[in-house]
């Protein structure tokens, strides 16, 4: 009776999700997880730079966490809520300065990497440091999405939220842009641009150049429940014109028939080529605050993905600490796939006391 079930089941996922039109390869051979590891040079790369007091306005934790390969090799780290200032001796971080401290809080944030050293971008001056995507106002705030390069410009996605009341969850998602970074002045922003933000989609929860096209992935964040939502561009920028997986597997220009894809999906996940096929990360959202890190496989990137495998579970997850939006950093070379997921706490003061609380893990997922 379990084997009759799960074949029905499989059978009704090849149906709810299927294969995109126009598909050329529809068998290959997936990789199979094998083993996950810490990653020893990106976990010391940012505690160093998390806890050096050499300067006064560089990075001590963040959130967010995606990268793009710059032009001339550098790593960009692309981050969204972040804490600059210096750390204290017993490992705290000082109240921001707001309330007397010295700590900066920006909505989001650049570092790049370059021979094993980070240096921290953000706009403004150093006495009045301002974030890169600076707001409209008070009331409007942008976390960064996934990245990618096109014609030696950095384009970096934004998703725009917006406060509508006085209580502390009284926020919303509003819009996405793009915003076009020259590599050799990353504190401000070429031009923005509207991306696609119609049917309460969130677009770039993660991006995937292979072949033709750019692949773009979105969440429709219903609280409870997120679904998986996927367009595509033609070539590297992300200004060209989009085109959405629809319920029949083929791809239209309306963004109106953009399908839901699957459920259980993060407001940040991955998919990544992987040996003879595509590996999704993300953190799994069918547990409410889960300590899941879990893989799907396909044999394309706009799916369908099965063989869902737990590769992680988070330590520090419990009480006031939950782990959340791990993916994967396929441009990086390391033993195996690069994966990073945030770390965050209930109690804000958690974050004051403990700085190394609210700082990105590194994993390295091997497979076969």
């Amino acid at each position: 009776m379990r084997r009759l079930l799960l074949s029905f089941l499989l059978v009704l996922v090849s149906l709810v999700v299927p294969q995109a039109a126009g598909a050329t390869t529809t068998t290959c051979d997936l990789p199979t997880f094998r083993a996950t590891t810490t990653d020893a040079r990106l976990s010391a790369l940012f505690t160093d730079q998390g806890n050096d007091n050499s300067r006064t306005d560089d990075w001590t934790g963040a959130d967010g966490t995606y990268s793009v390969r710059l032009p001339g090799g550098k790593e960009l780290w692309i981050f969204s809520d972040t804490f600059l200032g210096q750390v204290n001796p017993d490992g705290s971080r000082p109240p921001v300065r707001e309330e007397g401290g010295t700590t900066v809080f920006l909505n989001n944030t650049f570092a790049v990497e370059k021979d094993g050293r980070l240096s921290t971008i953000y706009g403004g001056t150093s006495e009045n440091p301002k974030a890169v995507m600076p707001p409209r106002d008070k009331d409007h705030w942008y976390w960064a999405g996934d990245a990618t390069v096109a014609g030696g410009i950095v384009e970096v996605t934004y998703q725009e939220y917006e406060r509508y009341g006085t209580g502390a969850w009284d926020w919303r998602w509003h819009r996405n842009v793009v915003a076009r970074f020259a590599p050799g002045r990353l504190d401000r922003p070429i031009s923005v641009h509207d991306l696609p933000s119609g049917h309460k989609v969130a677009w770039a929860s993660g991006i995937h150049r292979d072949g033709r096209h750019t692949y773009v992935y979105g969440v429709e964040d219903l609280g409870g429940t997120k679904y998986m939502h996927l367009a595509r561009v033609r070539g590297a920028s992300l200004l060209g014109r989009w085109e959405y997986l629809t319920a029949d597997g083929t791809w239209s220009a309306d963004q109106a028939d953009s399908a839901r894809l699957m459920d259980g999906v993060a407001n940040e996940y991955s998919v990544s080529r992987v040996k003879g096929g595509y590996v999704l990360i993300t953190h799994d959202t069918t547990e409410i605050l889960s300590s899941k890190i879990v893989a799907y496989t396909s044999c394309t990137p706009y799916g369908p993905f099965s063989n869902k495998t737990t590769v992680y579970t988070t330590p520090e997850t419990g009480g006031n600490i939950f782990t959340y939006n791990a993916h994967a950093h396929p441009e990086i070379a390391g033993p195996g796939l690069v994966v990073s997921y945030n770390v965050n706490s209930f109690v804000n003061t958690d974050h004051y006391r403990d700085v190394t609380i609210y700082r990105p893990r590194f994993l390295d997922l091997a497979f076969e």
